[in-house]
């Protein structure tokens, strides 16, 4: 019996096993590898990282966790998840063997769902993107291009307007409510409303926005928005509280509303976060906190002492 199995070997869940390994728990981290930000070339605002790809950081994480013989890293996907009690979690994995924990901490991630603009998966994580603070900086004085026309992608054109002077919102035939205009249009921020057929690149660089009628405007980059699912259905099983954008609801101390389960990274979030942080670092810092809370809910548990964070379930 295992203290804590934590599934997602990400920089959450690798955080939270160097967390609870260096506090003598015996972990069990079950990864498959398949990370959201693998199709990225660098992380970005991660202190000490900067320009560090996303493999380079999974592969330093993986050798921090050898040093601690508490933990055990076994790269297999899990099949199932099963709660038997508050205490008590069965896990199956795809090779067929089975482990059991006493605590349970989600941190599976989010997968993001591209719109339906031929091209987008192709360019993902090179030259369409999703988040300002992950890659603006690297479009400093490029030509830039956000597709949408809600409020939160006028904010992002305004956002981006900042770092480049060629600005572009392509509202791919949508409607743009006249403030919202009038807001892009005084900051010179252009407006293309033709509906979209196609993002043109090649070896996942943009070359060109392509419309109906067959015009075409030059970009450098573009930033679109995903649809954003769980990368896993264990916390739908589990029964985990979700919110209409698929995240995990969790409180201040990364537990579910599940007895015994906790959820960290970008699949979790809190009531007052209007949305996911998809920041690696945010998520490194979620599986930390994780990991300390665990190691405190065990503690309670095994010395029969209060434990401090029971009334703070999601």
């Amino acid at each position: 019996m295992k203290d804590v199995i934590i599934i997602g070997g990400g920089p959450a869940g690798m955080s939270a096993a160097l967390t609870l390994g260096r506090t003598h728990h015996t972990v069990l981290l079950a990864d498959n590898d398949d990370g959201r930000n693998a199709p990225a070339e660098a992380m970005h605002n991660f202190l000490t990282h900067e320009g560090t790809s996303p493999a380079a950081l999974r592969e330093l994480g993986r050798e921090n966790l050898a040093a601690y013989p508490h933990v055990e890293v076994r790269p297999v996907a899990v099949d199932s998840v099963r709660r038997l009690t508050a205490e008590h979690f069965e896990v199956t994995f795809a090779d067929g063997s089975m482990a059991e924990s006493r605590r349970l901490l989600l941190a599976t991630g989010l997968r993001d769902e591209m719109p339906p603009v031929p091209g987008a998966t192709e360019l993902w994580g090179k030259s369409a993107f999703h988040c300002p603070y992950c890659h603006g900086y690297e479009v400093t004085g490029k030509n830039v291009a956000v597709l949408g026309a809600g409020p939160d992608r006028v904010r992002l054109a305004l956002q981006l307007s900042r770092f480049t002077g060629d600005m572009v919102l392509c509202t791919g035939g949508e409607p743009l409510e006249p403030m919202l205009q009038n807001v892009l249009e005084s900051n010179d921020v252009t407006i293309r409303t033709e509906p979209l057929t196609a993002l043109v690149g090649e070896a996942g660089r943009l070359r060109h926005i392509a419309f109906e009628g067959g015009t075409t405007l030059e970009r450098d980059a573009v930033f679109i928005k995903t649809v954003l699912h769980q990368r896993a259905p264990f916390a739908e099983l589990l029964g985990c509280a979700t919110f209409p954008d698929a995240s995990v609801e969790v409180n201040e101390f990364a537990q579910t509303n599940v007895p015994g389960v906790y959820a960290a990274g970008d699949m979790a979030r809190r009531a007052t976060v209007p949305a996911p942080m998809a920041a690696v670092i945010a998520a490194a810092a979620s599986g930390t906190v994780a990991g300390a809370i665990l190691d405190q809910d065990l503690l309670s548990a095994e010395f029969k002492l209060p434990n401090p964070f029971a009334s703070g379930r999601a």
